[in-house]
């Protein structure tokens, strides 16, 4: 934004408020900022307002507006598109006619479906905002590396989860009026995170799911003091993102389906799958797994010569796939919420 106000750096004086005028169109711009306004992440006044001032060009950080508009260009038009054209089987009546892998690999695929589709949104969004001059929070850390529930929740959705432990949990109390209390406020918290996405019996389970979850690590792991070593903490990781995968079943189907989907998955003992779909939900769901691995092996690597060499050729071949191997066109996910 450039020259909006007639004097810009007035408003970032502490002495000097902004006038009416000033202020209406601030908030104005604040709530009308469309890259993050319809998915997120969700971005508080206090935290976009300070930004609003004299735009340049020389001061755009190039790298990494590109950076994170290719990453979520790629989550969403390479991962996302392609794995919708094979999770669509998940609907009802379709999955009856599935044997129990060919289920299992489907609910993965859509589990890495809807991270890419999110998380691509929401790096675009950054990166758009960045090319505006403006610098919005990071929204996924890898949530699929998280080593519990509680990190998970740290790592997925940040500003939604930031929200929610800001303005519910806090004011509920949060932990500091005992165990039991610390349990149902984990409980009304999720149970309400998940009627945010919409009134209906699936979302309100999916919060109560995740609330026992929470409240039960948290009894395991901080009143009991269960330590878990390497080896068990790189298990229960991997029993998180399996819970996790399975509870945006709720998130696809009502719950009435989601039932009979389980009941189909679990009444048959057949280890038969289709390798069609196996191979393909495989192709456009390793990338998921690379990414997590490139974004956490890969950290503090940025500054030596031979990791910014991969990194180009790295980011050549996501351009390359970008282009002529995306899937056909869809709409995010998270606009139905």
């Amino acid at each position: 934004m450039i020259d909006v106000f007639k004097d810009p750096q007035r408003l970032e004086s502490p002495i000097v408020a902004p006038t009416f005028r000033e202020h209406l169109t601030r908030t104005y711009l604040y709530i009308a900022f469309f890259p993050q306004l319809i998915a997120g992440p969700i971005v508080k006044a206090q935290e976009f307002m300070p930004q609003i001032r004299t735009k340049l060009f020389s001061k755009i950080d190039w790298e990494f507006c590109f950076r994170n508009l290719v990453i979520g260009y790629f989550l969403k038009m390479v991962v996302a598109d392609n794995l919708k054209e094979f999770t669509f089987w998940i609907e009802y009546p379709y999955f009856l006619s599935y044997k129990p892998l060919d289920l299992f690999f489907l609910l993965v695929g859509y589990s890495c479906q809807i991270f890419a589709d999110f998380a691509g949104y929401s790096s675009i969004a950054i990166g758009l905002a960045g090319l505006f001059g403006y610098k919005l929070h990071i929204n996924f850390n890898f949530p699929y590396a998280a080593s519990s529930f509680k990190d998970f929740w740290k790592r997925w959705h940040i500003s939604l989860s930031s929200f929610l432990m800001e303005y519910l949990y806090f004011p509920l109390g949060g932990s500091h009026k005992g165990r039991v209390r610390t349990y149902l406020n984990l409980f009304i918290v999720m149970a309400l995170g998940g009627l945010w996405h919409g009134a209906a019996w699936s979302y309100l389970v999916w919060g109560f799911m995740h609330g026992i979850f929470l409240s039960t690590e948290r009894f395991f792991f901080q009143t009991l003091r269960i330590d878990h070593g390497r080896y068990s903490s790189l298990a229960y990781s991997g029993f998180v993102f399996l819970v996790v995968t399975f509870a945006w079943l709720l998130f696809r189907l009502p719950f009435a389906h989601v039932l009979l989907y389980l009941q189909t998955m679990f009444s048959k003992t057949s280890l038969a799958f289709d390798s069609h779909l196996f191979l393909h939900i495989l192709a456009y769901s390793s990338p998921i797994l690379i990414y997590h691995v490139y974004g956490t092996w890969g950290k503090g690597r940025r500054s030596q010569v031979y990791w910014r060499k991969f990194e180009y050729g790295l980011f050549a071949l996501l351009l390359f796939l970008i282009f002529f191997n995306s899937g056909t066109a869809g709409t995010f996910i998270y606009f139905q919420f």
